[in-house]
């Protein structure tokens, strides 16, 4: 099967992978006009600490980069990063990522213009669902809802999040992240009427990611919302 992906190389962040839906990859004069849906939804999909290093082939491996190289219909634009080996995901980097490829200022983001500011998700897996945590409770404003998996954070960034719809997904046999982190997470935001929603797998051990991006209901559930205010 043909790649899908685009490698996208980066000075002032991380490397990343490029998915673009159809429409783009086969109508490059494609353009927004008052009677289309002027931008598309875009997922930005952290990778667990198995997946860095400098080979991009190697975020293919697990979660919504392994699945959009299946489907070259997912509806979504996908920028799947990649972190060093023996780093974890830096908040300030992944902002600057962001910037980037948002930026029509970029050569590499000639389809910034494409992505709708108010429909961008955020997600991760394991080292990245730490990374998904971190990162929404530090730009709330940036995301219309976030779905970490089998990972955890602050339970005092509560407040920033308490507004940002979120569905946090664990196993409940994980014997690398407990199941407690994402428990601590879900009670802190119920505890300041969060919208949260916690699905919990009684026989997944720590890969609770395979069904939950393969669930179609997921991305259903991130089309239903869209980017709010910045919450204090």
């Amino acid at each position: 099967m043909p790649t899908l992906q685009r490698q996208v190389a980066s000075t002032d962040s991380y490397n990343y992978l490029l998915f673009l839906p159809d429409v783009l990859r086969q109508d490059t004069s494609y353009q927004r006009n008052e009677t289309q849906q002027p931008f598309l939804p875009t997922i930005l999909f952290l990778h667990g600490a198995g997946e860095r290093g400098s080979d991009l082939d190697n975020v293919k491996k697990q979660g919504v980069t392994k699945i959009v190289e299946l489907q070259p219909d997912f509806p979504f634009i996908v920028i799947s990063p990649q972190c060093p080996r023996g780093q974890y995901w830096n908040v300030e980097r992944l902002s600057a990522l962001l910037d980037e490829a948002m930026s029509d200022e970029k050569p590499q983001s000639a389809y910034a213009s494409y992505i709708d500011p108010d429909r961008v998700y955020l997600t991760g897996l394991s080292m990245g669902g730490y990374g998904t945590w971190h990162l929404a409770a530090a730009q709330p404003e940036r995301f219309a809802a976030i779905a970490p998996i089998c990972g955890g954070g602050n339970p005092q960034a509560a407040r920033k999040l308490k507004n940002l719809p979120v569905w946090a997904f664990h196993g409940a046999r994980d014997n690398v992240v407990p199941l407690r982190e994402s428990e601590i997470m879900v009670s802190a935001l119920k505890a300041r009427d969060g919208d949260v929603k916690f699905t919990v797998y009684p026989e997944a051990a720590h890969d609770s990611w395979t069904q939950t991006y393969n669930n179609p209901e997921l991305y259903e559930w991130f089309l239903q919302h869209r980017r709010q205010q910045a919450v204090g």
